[in-house]
């Protein structure tokens, strides 16, 4: 038992605090997912999403200070039945999301490591039993350290949990994982290749045979039978590959701009995903940055998922010079994590990624 909880000890340990970190370095796009989980299409918790940041942060820093607290065996009693409660918390979900089909990713390991529901369930089953050996054989979970090392080792993950935190709130993740990162070309991120593996689908073909219903199933063969068709229901047996960005468009008048703005060899991108949620605050400073683009030979852009009539009205509030485009909601969160934050690409790759906090940092060539 002895070595079966040090075996446990090590994995769940390390494990929380990379799955803490993962998490700690874009805790904006986790309180995305929360934000999921509250709607009132998966627990309707509404009343959580206005904090949804809040506990984002609360929980991705207890799971990195779990994790150390059990590796040098800090207040061990606590840290066990946090764990255990946590997992609990964590293995609920995911089962919830896996049979109801609710949140298609669980965030566990943020845009890092996908993991499809199902998988997210075994992975927080195999996490229980390893907890629940620990909370079993806890009296052999011994200190690593003295007492006060121990303190300043929890402490000292806490200080550097808060102010890596407070870094990647006031600016942008330090890890860029997502397919729009700095280099990265969208119309590269868009495209299928043509060996790419192809989605497989059942087809239950239902007819009416002498009277009686007779279903064939195949793989997109329509079959030869003597009979009366009723109707068909498809069910995909293996998805096809699904290209990194696959939901992005620019739109002006229902009308998809991307193909023709991503070939521009001079774009700025303004995002904001939401005018109400906005910053309105640094306008003034999105102001300055996009007329020195414009003056620069630069195409500057807007792009949101706000009606025409917000756009307009924050135009003429700020005397704006460029007119935005539609976009959807979530493409625009996962772009930037920035509200309003800003790209600068050339020929859809891109060059420059900033919070708003950071348009200062902006060059134009």
């Amino acid at each position: 038992m002895k070595y079966l909880v040090g075996i446990s000890r090590v994995f769940v340990g390390i494990l929380f605090i990379i799955s803490g970190f993962i998490k700690l370095n874009d805790p904006v796009g986790f309180s995305f997912k929360l934000e999921e989980y509250f709607s009132p299409g998966v627990l309707d918790l509404a009343f959580f999403e206005p904090h949804a940041l809040a506990i984002s942060i609360f929980v991705v820093i207890l799971e990195v200070l779990l994790g150390v607290m059990l590796l040098v065996g800090f207040r061990v009693k606590f840290t066990v039945w946090s764990l255990l409660l946590m997992i609990v918390g964590f293995t609920f979900l995911t089962f919830y999301s896996a049979y109801f089909n609710k949140v298609t990713d669980c965030g566990c390991f943020g845009d890092a490591i996908k993991l499809t529901p199902w998988e997210s369930f075994t992975k927080d089953i195999v996490l229980l039993v390893f907890i629940i050996i620990l909370f079993k054989g806890k009296q052999y979970i011994t200190p690593i350290f003295g007492a006060n090392a121990k303190r300043i080792a929890t402490l000292a993950a806490l200080v550097l949990c808060v102010g890596y935190c407070n870094y990647v709130l006031n600016h942008l993740p330090v890890i860029d994982f997502r397919p729009y990162k700095i280099g990265a070309n969208i119309t590269e991120g868009m495209t299928v290749p043509d060996d790419a593996p192809k989605p497989i689908y059942d087809y239950a073909w239902r007819f009416n045979v002498d009277g009686n219903d007779q279903i064939i199933v195949t793989q997109g063969d329509y079959p030869q039978v003597d009979g009366e068709f009723i109707d068909v229901e498809t069910t995909e047996v293996q998805k096809g590959y699904e290209p990194p960005i696959h939901d992005f468009t620019i739109e002006m008048d229902k009308i998809n701009m991307a193909d023709t703005l991503l070939q521009e060899p001079k774009l700025l991108m303004i995002i904001a995903y939401d005018l109400r949620k906005t910053n309105k605050d640094v306008y003034s400073e999105v102001k300055k940055v996009t007329d020195k683009a414009i003056k620069k030979g630069y195409k500057v852009i807007g792009m949101s998922a706000s009606n025409d009539e917000q756009t307009s009205a924050l135009k003429k509030s700020y005397r704006l010079n460029f007119d935005f485009y539609f976009t959807d909601e979530t493409a625009l969160k996962t772009i930037v994590r920035s509200n309003p934050g800003a790209l600068v690409l050339e020929k859809g790759t891109i060059k420059q990624k900033v919070h708003y906090n950071d348009l200062d940092d902006l060059t134009f060539d």
